[in-house]
């Protein structure tokens, strides 16, 4: 299984100015009519990271089936604050049979998003095609030299669908860990600079 992108949940467009400053090239950013969210995109040889806040609070809170206000307040709610997507291929229908099926306005006529989702697990989610062809003039060179994701980690602090992620980690390079926090670990390039940065701001360390 193959990562489409990790979102993470922000409190404002400002705070993703911090990966700029460790040497992420940022891509193009996009507004997400109807549901009340923007994002700042940073896009590398297999997947892109996507930094997610809410703008129109009003629209957030209307999205009531899926949880988006409550997950862009996950310091008072308590729900994960990350995002997995994963591409669409056959290995992933199983993982989405009994899934959310998710019609955003963003998306065209028809179009769903599968979605397997609680309060303190992150979304998992697939779009019903892959859109890399659309992303491939992105820019994908990086000051801090880093190129491809190598291992993605979930520290949860309720690990729930044991089947669901048993699948996907066995298949992929995710891991998903019982913690006390959630929080993500995002190591590139197989750590081979055997560097690291934490961002506070993300609960995230990136290792490369």
């Amino acid at each position: 299984m193959l990562i489409d992108h990790i979102f993470i949940i922000s409190n404002c467009r400002k705070e993703a100015d911090e990966l700029v400053d460790f040497g992420m090239t940022e891509g193009s950013g996009r507004v997400h009519q109807g549901i009340g969210t923007a994002n700042r995109r940073f896009f590398f040889d297999n997947f892109y990271l996507e930094i997610l806040w809410v703008e129109n609070e009003l629209e957030a809170r209307s999205v009531k089936d899926i949880g988006i206000w409550e997950r862009s307040d996950y310091r008072n709610s308590g729900y994960s604050p990350y995002g997995l997507c994963l591409r669409n291929s056959e290995d992933t229908n199983r993982i989405f049979e009994n899934s959310i099926k998710w019609k955003p306005a963003f998306l065209s006529e028809g179009g769903h998003v599968d979605i397997i989702t609680s309060d303190k697990m992150p979304w998992i989610f697939r779009f019903p095609s892959n859109r890399h062809k659309n992303i491939s003039d992105e820019p994908k060179v990086h000051k801090a030299g880093i190129k491809r994701l190598s291992e993605a980690i979930f520290n949860l602090s309720e690990k729930e669908f044991g089947n669901i992620l048993d699948s996907i980690s066995d298949n992929s390079i995710i891991e998903f860990r019982k913690a006390l926090t959630n929080s993500l670990v995002l190591e590139f390039d197989n750590a081979e600079k055997g560097k690291s940065e934490t961002f506070e701001n993300f609960n995230l360390v990136i290792k490369y």
